[in-house]
């Protein structure tokens, strides 16, 4: 989801930084839960709210989403490092811990952020947050970045009179920021690839932010990126899982199981149904998002096919409810839908889609091939369709431009597959509750 404005020298931050993690990492991967803001099992769930609530809820946050893709000029020029996450338009959630003894938190998985980053005491300016502020007072393996490091050389925003690495982070339209020190520290995870259930790992660098402003969220406690570059954990984590995560998010508004995230060996993504797509580099503030080749969007017999001078038209992102097109494509998809389902469309009960029909027996939902350099992703109505009303079910698309967005609906019941190493990204259907 964000992009930076300032490309760091990921070598020589991988070198200097991560030789100590533990030998546990080396031999193979490991699992953490991930949580969907709308399960019974977050802490924003509301019992009281109905399905639909939800429903209009997530539609509104994708497509607010979706404007902060593309920075204005002035902040794509802005020498700050910046972000286009709006944090409350969040989907996914993990549990962390951080500190010697450690403290629980819950912070946002984001695939297109790059900082790693939580509230810290002395708070300068902090938004009300449920659990306890870190205290860095109160942790043993706590350690601020030195403004003579390497890391500090390629983001330092100044000094302060400590001699310790300031950062700023900017989000969105940069009323919503977080401002502080670069800083180690031991972050503890519940994994299913440790012994003991839980999975320590020293000497994670993140940002301890002291001056935090915006849209952010009182039950949660800060953000783990999981871009491609080099602050976030899959890339500080490059040295022993091999640049390599994967995901398989469950049908978070039918089912109550958590979605899983994969690091190392375990995000290995093989056997039959798999296929490899290259992803595709922009270099320019783009840098941080997955960026892939769609070629065409099939209907039945009807193609809709991509231009293949626009290399990377479409980016695959965790926060994104709604699959978003360029314009013209999802026009052209409506039009072929309406055509291909014998059906009067009827108006969106929550005002937030275009395309929407009563569902009933005679209402046959036609499936969707997405072909990507190197294979094919057949999407059902669990992929392409949302219920916002007992009786009315809409498609989940939208529009977004110059390049699309293969959101997390569409990515239900695949398991997604990230190889930062060989530049490529899996997809395989699966059963992701079941796996």
């Amino acid at each position: 989801m964000a992009a930076s404005a300032i490309l760091f020298p990921i070598a020589l931050f991988i070198f200097f930084f991560f030789l100590n993690l533990p030998n546990s990492l080396d031999a193979a991967g490991f699992s953490v839960d991930l949580i969907h803001r709308d399960s019974p099992k977050s802490p924003f769930y509301n019992r009281s709210e109905s399905l639909f609530d939800r429903v209009s809820r997530a539609i509104h946050r994708s497509n607010s989403h979706v404007n902060y893709f593309i920075p204005s000029t002035s902040a794509a020029t802005r020498k700050d490092v910046f972000s286009t996450m709006v944090p409350n338009t969040w989907s996914y959630l993990m549990n962390i811990s951080l500190g010697t003894p450690p403290l629980d938190i819950i912070a946002v998985m984001d695939t297109g952020s790059d900082l790693i980053w939580t509230q810290c005491i002395p708070c300068k300016s902090c938004y009300k947050q449920v659990v306890p502020v870190f205290d860095p007072c109160n942790s043993s393996t706590y350690k601020e970045i030195s403004c003579h490091s390497s890391t500090c050389v390629n983001i330092s925003q100044g000094c302060n009179s400590n001699g310790t690495c300031e950062y700023k982070y900017f989000y969105g339209d940069y009323d919503t920021y977080t401002n502080g020190v670069l800083a180690s520290e031991t972050f503890t995870m519940n994994s299913s690839g440790s012994a003991s259930g839980r999975l320590s790992i020293p000497n994670i660098i993140f940002g301890c932010g002291h001056d935090n402003h915006g849209t952010f969220f009182s039950q949660g406690a800060g953000v783990v990126g999981l871009g491609k570059g080099p602050f976030s954990l899959i890339s500080q984590l490059s040295s022993s899982m091999d640049k390599k995560f994967a995901y398989c998010l469950v049908p978070h508004l039918q089912n109550t199981s958590t979605s899983r995230l994969d690091f190392g060996d375990s995000a290995v993504v093989s056997g039959n149904g798999t296929f490899y797509t290259p992803l595709i580099s922009k270099p320019d503030w783009k840098e941080s998002f997955y960026y892939v080749n769609l070629k065409t969007i099939s209907v039945g017999d009807t193609n809709i096919s991509f231009p293949s001078y626009l290399n990377g038209n479409i980016l695959l992102d965790s926060v994104t409810t709604l699959t978003q097109l360029p314009t013209w494509a999802y026009r052209t998809l409506l039009r072929v839908l309406k055509g291909a389902i014998h059906l009067q469309p009827v108006p969106d009960p929550s005002n937030n889609l275009e395309l929407c029909y009563e569902f009933g027996k005679d209402f046959k939902v036609p499936n969707m091939t997405f072909e990507f350099d190197g294979g094919e992703v057949v999407l059902g109505s669990l992929n392409t369709l949302i219920q916002t009303n007992e009786t009315v079910s809409c498609f989940a698309f939208w529009y977004s431009d110059p390049v699309g967005v293969f959101g997390n609906l569409a990515q239900q019941n695949i398991n997604i597959g990230y190889d930062l190493e060989n530049m490529k990204v899996a997809f395989k259907p699966t059963d992701c509750a079941h796996q």
